[in-house]
């Protein structure tokens, strides 16, 4: 099967306190959050070796901070991948926590 036929899906686990990403229903990778009254830290992202390169991490990224933002908290991006995704997405800097 090629990538460009692969099904990606982001799920928000809420027991285990992360956003995953699935790839023809398998883990791929992984988003921490920590929730904090209004806010929503994101400490962590992780993508499966074998998956890197293929713009997991962004699309997985891009859903966690689309969720943050309808719930209406705003994000602590410690994670490093999350800052450096977010400095090269300045439509969503509105998000981001002061």
């Amino acid at each position: 099967m090629s990538e460009e036929s692969a099904k990606t899906e982001v799920v928000k686990d809420e027991a285990r306190r992360r956003y995953a990403i699935l790839v023809d229903g398998k883990a791929a990778g992984a988003a921490d959050f920590v929730v904090r009254g209004d806010t929503v830290e994101l400490p962590h992202t992780y993508v499966d070796p074998a998956r890197r390169g293929q713009g997991l991490a962004g699309i997985l990224i891009r859903h966690a901070l689309d969720d943050i933002i309808a719930s209406g908290r705003k994000v602590v991006p410690t994670c490093p991948y999350v800052r450096a995704w977010l400095d090269s997405h300045p439509d969503y800097a509105d998000c981001v926590a002061d």
